[in-house]
């Protein structure tokens, strides 16, 4: 079967005033479906047209079309994911396994912004696992990290920064995107895939 664009679990407006309605839209019903259909034009009739995404992701030398497609359909869909207009809060067990790795709740999320904020041009900031280690880094275009050329481990939390994700309401002002962001993060939805990470 091809690779659908996934429903949202929430309206477009759900996520205001951090995300507005009208950028929630345009990225969900233009950006992300492009990357869908692109990415099922590109593996049709190829030794991918099978295959997961996982799979089609971790395969080294892709063809550009199809890295970037996949990367851009994989990523949004994670994305959408870990969004929730009334998240759950974190729990202790998963605050204390970040304090074990970064000290302190504020000081994982200082080095999430930091790398959301100096990732020049477009891309993404993460949160991995590997087999539960954690780590952060940022990965330019729709590269993520279980790419050849990816920062390692599984994705668990990720951030857009391209900037069709936040123009329309924040413009220039990335920071202010990327400080909005830690007020819809649904922490159970991360949780889980860092549990599955193990």
């Amino acid at each position: 079967m091809p690779f659908q664009l996934p429903k949202l679990n929430y309206n477009y407006n759900a996520l205001e005033p951090h995300f507005d309605a009208r950028t929630m839209e345009i990225h969900h019903s233009k950006h992300h479906a492009g990357y869908t259909n692109n990415l099922n034009n590109a593996i049709s009739e190829t030794e991918f047209a099978n295959k997961s995404i996982e799979e089609i992701l971790k395969t080294p030398n892709l063809p550009t079309a199809i890295r970037n497609n996949g990367g851009g359909y994989y990523n949004h869909c994670l994305f959408w994911e870990i969004l929730n207009p009334q998240p759950d809060a974190i729990s202790t067990k998963f605050i204390s396994i970040i304090e074990k790795k970064f000290g302190s709740f504020d000081a994982m999320k200082d080095e999430f912004e930091k790398a959301a904020a100096t990732r020049f041009g477009s891309g993404w900031a993460w949160l991995c696992s590997n087999k539960g280690a954690l780590s952060i880094c940022s990965t330019p275009n729709q590269d993520n990290p279980i790419m050849d050329s990816g920062c390692g481990g599984v994705p668990i939390l990720g951030l857009d920064v391209w900037e069709h994700a936040y123009y329309l309401n924040y413009q220039n002002r990335r920071p202010d995107y990327i400080k909005a962001f830690w007020n819809i993060v649904n922490w159970t939805v991360v949780e889980t895939k860092y549990q599955a990470s193990l």
